[in-house]
């Protein structure tokens, strides 16, 4: 079940469980909880759960779209991944292809038709048998971004097995950890929620 952090007249701040849409299965419950009007103004994939801001009304939905739009609306992300980065913190910038028939994403080496560039930085927090925690900075919210820009370089993110992880695993590893933003009253609003307890997360 979901868990409402946060609301007020504007937005509302919530915990999306793993296995369920972003887009269709969380406005649909918070409209059942909170009544009135629900927006959704970014996504995360089915497979990922986390920290989520809807907005409840289209002033406040304009306004949260536009730090998008202009990336100065901040997401980061908790993962484990098989493996290590080269360095403790860098910047991924790939081309990505979305096949929407397959609902896979790849890197590719020149802009086309369906192409969008893909940036994020990441800092490494720990490792540990193999495995490193990072924290991610998503810059563009491509579609299984964060997935197949660290699996592109054979770090696949613990139990993706659509895109090559070897460890089975309940829920894939990757964690919406913090959103920050500017409020209705220009003030800069931020919200964490830790990764849920599992075998992976708990290693660190």
């Amino acid at each position: 079940m979901f868990q409402i952090i946060e609301q007020n007249e504007n937005y509302v701040i919530c915990i999306k469980p793993f296995g369920i849409s972003s887009e269709h299965d969380m406005p649909k419950l918070l409209t059942e909880a909170l009544g009135g009007e629900i927006f959704c103004i970014h996504r995360l994939d089915n497979a990922v759960g986390g920290i989520m801001v809807f907005a409840r009304n289209k002033k406040t939905a304009a306004l949260l779209s536009k730090q998008i739009a202009e990336h100065t609306f901040e997401k980061n992300y908790l993962a484990v991944i098989e493996g290590k980065p080269s360095e403790n913190c860098g910047e991924m910038r790939d081309l990505l292809f979305k096949d929407s028939f397959k609902n896979k994403s790849y890197v590719v080496k020149r802009m086309r038709k369906g192409v969008k560039e893909a940036v994020l930085s990441y800092y490494l927090l720990g490792e540990h048998n193999g495995l490193s925690l990072v924290k991610i900075l998503l810059v563009t919210g491509r579609t299984h971004q964060i997935r197949v820009q660290f699996a592109s370089r054979k770090m696949p993110l613990v139990g993706d097995r659509r895109y090559g992880s070897k460890i089975a695993a309940d829920n894939i590893c990757l964690w919406s950890h913090s959103l920050s933003f500017k409020d209705n009253n220009g003030e800069t609003v931020t919200f964490t929620s830790p990764p849920p307890k599992n075998l992976y997360f708990d290693m660190f």
